[in-house]
């Protein structure tokens, strides 16, 4: 990353507010892609936090940066010898292959002034489809800024989202494509993204699928048929937090993903081959890549983005405790932020749990900033950007902001907000 591009995407995002959402603009294309009048205003009830009012900016050239980094984790994932040492501590269901290579993946980064930082890749990423809506009601304040950005970057995301799961169905060795789509979660209506889900059903259908959001407890199987209420079930869109499947509510699901019943995406071997946090280690050890083949120029690539990890162990507890002001430890299989911590913030009380559970400890990454005005205050959230990809092409980038530890959705002025790249040639887009 040049200095020049560095300085420039900062200035931006601690003083430039002359792209802002049109909440106005938002509410019409949420009650248009939900095919529900009032879908809009029940959201900004029940999630008043959920979208801030600015974009962040991104020089181009690390965007670009963090989607060779995805392809350079994907790649990694194909080889025997990282292939052997991540699903030696998978669970045995995540031992079985069937094609599919995991719907709307989800790449975090924190972008530093030494280049973007790859901090976990998540299975279950949420959010997609209230970023793409998001992405397209941003208005500016001068026909200037126009020139320089693209302020509608998710043109085609439907698109691409309907042809993903069409790719995940064929991998399975199907034909054609899937008829009906179920986007299952625990008690989906009470999930916090249950919004999500809605959006999700309906683009589905827009694109000729039949869709439906259920419970996992609502699907059974009679020898290779899945169904729901006697409807039968192609594909299932998981957005379980079970990634292993071996919760007895969810043992009809598991059955007939092993079975091959019911194409899954995403399916435990993918979490297990990339989202599984303790595969930051194998991703973070360049002798270890180097030595069972990747190129060296992905290596470097790696060596650089992905911050070292080491799974906690009683063996190294106490340099890990010694050190801990400059880590950060997150659960191994965890999701959603949950029981994470700031090595810095962690008490003794803490630290026992830590060592009682499955952890691993990441060098620490400081998040960037981006300046807000709220009720008349300025101040600085922080970002932490995501990628949403599918077989290692990036289909929408988008940003949270907020405050405390890890990222949420409870900061006054943060959530979620659009990427916006900045051009190599820019040296100013406002004042």
């Amino acid at each position: 990353m040049t200095l020049g591009a560095l300085i420039g995407a900062e200035l931006l995002n601690r003083g430039c507010f002359c792209i802002t959402l049109d909440r106005q603009a938002l509410e019409k294309s949420l009650d248009q892609e939900a095919g529900a009048a009032g879908f809009a205003a029940s959201l900004a009830r029940s999630h008043p936090l959920l979208f801030s009012n600015v974009p962040v900016f991104v020089p181009a050239e690390t965007m670009a940066e963090m989607a060779r980094v995805v392809t350079a984790v994907e790649a990694a994932a194909l080889l025997p010898g990282y292939r052997d040492a991540a699903l030696a501590w998978a669970p045995a269901i995540a031992q079985e292959e069937f094609g599919p290579l995991g719907a709307l993946m989800g790449y975090d980064f924190h972008v530093t002034p030494e280049g973007p930082r790859l901090i976990e890749v998540n299975t279950n990423a949420g959010g997609a489809f209230l970023n793409a809506i998001l992405a397209r009601a941003q208005s500016a304040c001068c026909a200037e800024v126009l020139a320089p950005f693209d302020i509608r970057p998710s043109e085609g995301f439907g698109d691409r989202i309907a042809d993903m799961f069409v790719a995940e169905w064929r991998r399975q060795g199907r034909p054609g494509r899937p008829a009906t789509i179920a986007i299952i979660d625990d008690q989906p209506e009470d999930q916090h993204l249950y919004p999500e889900f809605r959006l999700a059903k309906a683009l589905l259908e827009s694109r000729g699928f039949r869709a439906v959001i259920a419970d996992p407890g609502d699907l059974t199987l009679a020898g290779s048929r899945v169904t729901i209420g006697g409807e039968p079930i192609d594909l299932v869109y998981n957005r379980l937090v079970d990634f292993a499947l071996d919760q007895p509510r969810h043992a009809v699901l598991r059955a007939a993903y092993q079975a091959g019943a019911v194409v899954v995406t995403p399916s435990p071997r993918i979490h297990a081959l990339l989202a599984d946090k303790r595969n930051l280690m194998l991703l973070s050890d360049a002798d270890r890549l180097r030595r069972w083949g990747l190129p060296q120029d992905e290596v470097a690539l790696l060596d650089a983005a992905v911050p070292k990890t080491t799974i906690v162990t009683a063996a190294n507890a106490d340099d890990l405790w010694r050190d801990r002001r400059r880590l950060f430890f997150k659960p191994a299989g965890g999701h959603g932020s949950k029981a994470a911590y700031r090595g810095d913030k962690i008490t003794r009380g803490v630290w026992d749990d830590i060592l009682a559970g499955a952890y691993v400890a990441q060098t620490y990454a400081a998040p960037g900033p981006r300046a807000i005005e709220h009720e008349g205050a300025r101040t600085d959230l922080k970002v932490d950007v995501r990628l949403y990809t599918y077989a290692g092409v990036v289909l929408l980038a988008a940003a949270r902001l907020y405050q405390g530890q890890t990222t949420n959705m409870r900061t006054p002025g943060g959530g979620f907000a659009p990427v916006l790249e900045v051009p190599a040639a820019l040296t100013a887009a406002c004042t």
